[in-house]
């Protein structure tokens, strides 16, 4: 017999709903305001390490490809150069990853962005979106480098490549050799440094290799760092916030190092925004921003194990 039910209860689709209403009187009562922006986007993020959904759209007898969109990002920053207020949105995003317990290609992601904020008070903004959410006042702050110092007593900032890479092979059963540092330092804080973070917590000032579209600068213990953080709740990461990098010269420079590792790497070079850099160029404010996965934000607050008893149809059920 076909399964045509979804994976979701009613009762769980209803505390979906309520979550929906909390988000949006949280954000309300902020006087932040919530913005709808396109699914397709005419260009993705370049990211090495996230892979677009693409569709073709058909223009008479000719067809264009569109992506859909991994994060309302680049949309959202357009719409903040036009009118710097601080604005939010709700919205299904989609990554070409392996469905697991904690993934599933299609997603709700919750993005907002501060104008005006330092990284330290868009974590403090998070942390009281979720307390009351979470039942928790306890969100405690772990630079990157007091977790690799406290449980491998190295700087993640100034190791070198060999050490890592010997650190790596002690630690972990690897069979691939000849890494990035970067991703040594990834495969160390996924298998030995996350399984012993606190139930909820904070990690910032990640290694500069990790920038993404965060700003690059030196930290108060003198170690040049990207000004990032994300949320850890229950083993998974929640949530990836940027102090934000507006400087149009240096995010073409990184768009063009993306697609030069991609190539390297046998993937998909993407097309860069340049209708982003130009938002960019006309002046977008210095601000922050985060991005939280509501699905698993809803996992964490039900104990809920896998996200298809979250969502109403996970892929496996289309």
């Amino acid at each position: 017999m076909t399964n045509w039910k979804p994976g979701a209860s009613s009762q769980v689709l209803k505390q979906r709903a309520e979550l929906f209403a909390n988000l949006r009187a949280f954000f309300f009562d902020k006087g932040i305001i919530e913005v709808e922006t396109p699914v397709l986007a005419g260009a993705p993020v370049t990211d090495l390490h996230i892979q677009s959904l693409t569709t073709e759209i058909s223009f008479g007898n000719s067809s264009k490809t569109f992506y859909l969109q991994t994060s309302p990002e680049f949309a959202m920053k357009r719409l903040l150069a036009d009118n710097p207020e601080p604005i939010y949105q709700i919205g299904k995003v989609f990554r070409d990853d392996p469905v697991s317990k904690h993934h599933n290609p299609e997603f709700t992601m919750l993005e907002w962005y501060r104008p005006g904020f330092s990284m330290e008070q868009l974590m403090d903004e998070v942390a009281e979106l979720l307390a009351p959410l979470l039942e928790s006042d306890s969100f405690p702050k772990f630079s990157y480098r007091e977790l690799f110092e406290t449980h491998l007593n190295i700087n993640p900032h100034q190791v070198g490549a060999e050490e890592i890479s010997s650190i790596v092979q002690e630690r972990i059963e690897l069979n691939a050799s000849e890494l990035e540092k970067t991703d040594y330092l990834q495969l160390l804080m996924t298998t030995v440094i996350e399984p012993q973070l606190p139930s909820t917590c904070f990690v910032y000032d990640y290694p500069k290799e990790q920038a993404s579209l965060a700003v690059i600068e030196k930290n108060v213990a003198r170690d040049i760092v990207a000004k990032r953080f994300e949320v850890y709740c229950q083993g998974m990461e929640l949530a990836n916030g940027y102090y934000e990098l507006i400087d149009v010269d240096e995010q073409r420079q990184r768009f063009e190092a993306d697609n030069n590792a991609r190539q390297a790497h046998g993937l998909e070079v993407y097309p860069i925004d340049e209708k982003f850099l130009a938002s960019l160029e006309s002046g977008m404010p210095s601000c922050s921003g985060v991005a939280l996965g509501i699905d698993r934000l809803f996992m964490a607050i039900h104990n809920i194990e896998n996200i298809d008893k979250v969502i109403s149809f996970s892929l496996d059920r289309v």
